[in-house]
């Protein structure tokens, strides 16, 4: 589980979008994970467990946020960033506009955006983890990609219509 530790923070700061959130929601996931060890499979991927557990854990969060309101989070300085000349400024302003960017997609679109881009893993262990059909990791991971295109050349996103044209 040690070892899962900085791919799953990566996953959980792709979905939250901060810092602080993201490592919260590592905590609650191992917590979780370490209550219900007895329902992890003996000879299955610890990885995608713990990934389907984040998912969870963050979608019942977002859940109880729709019930009890949002509250503004002070906006904080990456701290663990260093810019040294022009080329880390620059990576670092392209870094942020494609993780506001992603922030916008529907959740479903960033978590299979995020694991396989990020994490690298395969279309059939996505599916396998978020218990879809491989084509529907297809048309979401197009989807999302679509729609950071369309974000990133100053458009706005698709339509719902537009956007439910690719199959699931």
């Amino acid at each position: 589980m040690l070892a899962l530790l900085p791919r799953l923070r990566r996953f959980a700061y792709g979905l939250t979008g901060s810092i602080d959130q993201g490592d919260d929601l590592v905590q609650a996931t191992c917590e979780r994970a370490i209550r219900n060890i007895d329902t992890w499979q003996d000879g299955t991927r610890l990885d995608s467990w713990m990934y389907r557990i984040a998912r969870n854990q963050f979608l019942n969060e977002l859940r109880a946020k729709k019930v009890r309101g949002q509250h503004l989070e002070v906006t904080e300085i990456d701290r663990h960033m260093h810019f040294d000349g022009a080329r880390a400024v620059d990576a670092q302003m392209t870094l942020n506009t494609v993780r506001a960017l992603a922030a916008r997609l529907p959740e479903e679109q960033r978590s299979v955006l995020i694991l396989v881009c990020v994490e690298g893993l395969s279309y059939k262990e996505v599916a396998a983890l978020l218990d879809l059909q491989v084509g529907t990791v297809t048309s979401r991971l197009a989807r999302a990609r679509i729609t950071l295109k369309t974000f990133l050349e100053g458009g706005d996103p698709p339509q719902d219509d537009s956007a439910r044209s690719l199959p699931e």
